[in-house]
């Protein structure tokens, strides 16, 4: 019997993502891309941008970066509003904008606990609220969030931050019931470790690179490419029956 091979082009699609400038984002832009969709662009500084932009119009891909400070409401309704007013639709979200300045519990001051708590989970939401009411309209539409091993394991001086990715890993799940019936999916991607910009440093540390590694059965760091990968899957047509679920792209440390 001949089947249909799974579809994993985002041909014809137009994919938003937050946090677009460097690390996961960045990769996960330049791999939707090269999957076919067209990318908008939620960065801070937009002119800082210009290389990517480039590099997705090499691609033979239409881009367009926008400003985009999450939580800034109205950051975000301009974003969503250029990005309508360039391409007509958003058909894929992808969440990454996300911080994670570390400490004991007991010594967290004030600010960070608020800063990870509005860009965290109150941007997240803002941001898929605002794409969510227009994919609710079309009555179509893929939600990913980029949430962390953090949100399932406890993280020594991460009390914090693993709290963030709980809430959004459960924020998926509810939003995935609610939404369901406008065919519009919500899904999460949860990475251990990569190698970016923003962990170098820590993985710089002997010491903090080898005990990284006693938790992850696979003995090895993750790459951007290791995380795009599940991302791309969950946005295509191949994904089209999955929702709330949470891919955990963590080399087996969960598990193990």
């Amino acid at each position: 019997m001949q089947r249909n091979a799974p579809d994993f082009s985002l041909g014809g699609k137009v994919t938003l993502v937050t946090g677009a400038s460097r690390g996961i984002g960045r990769a996960c832009a330049l791999a939707c891309a090269a999957a076919g969709s067209d990318i908008v662009l939620g960065v801070r500084d937009v002119a800082a941008s210009a290389g990517l932009v480039a590099e997705i119009e090499s691609a033979g891909r239409k881009v367009l970066p926008v400003k985009l400070d999450i939580p800034n409401k109205a950051h975000i309704a301009q974003a969503v509003d250029g990005a309508l007013a360039t391409f007509g639709r958003i058909d894929v979200l992808v969440n990454n904008v996300g911080v994670a300045p570390g400490n004991l519990a007991e010594l967290v001051e004030e600010k960070d606990l608020d800063e990870i708590l509005d860009v965290n989970i109150k941007g997240t939401f803002l941001m898929t609220q605002a794409v969510g009411r227009h994919m609710i309209k079309r009555n179509r539409g893929r939600i990913i969030n980029i949430s962390s091993q953090a949100g399932t394991v406890a993280l020594r001086g991460e009390a914090i931050y693993c709290m963030s990715k709980a809430a959004i890993n459960h924020l998926t799940r509810c939003l995935a019931a609610e939404w369901a019936r406008y065919d519009v999916t919500v899904n999460a991607v949860s990475p251990t470790f990569i190698h970016t910009d923003g962990t170098a440093p820590f993985l710089a540390d002997a010491d903090n690179r080898k005990a990284t590694l006693a938790h992850i059965p696979l003995g090895r760091i993750g790459e951007t490419d290791d995380v795009v990968g599940a991302v791309v899957f969950l946005a295509s047509p191949a994904a089209s029956l999955i929702t709330g679920a949470n891919l955990l792209v963590d080399g087996g440390w969960s598990v193990a």
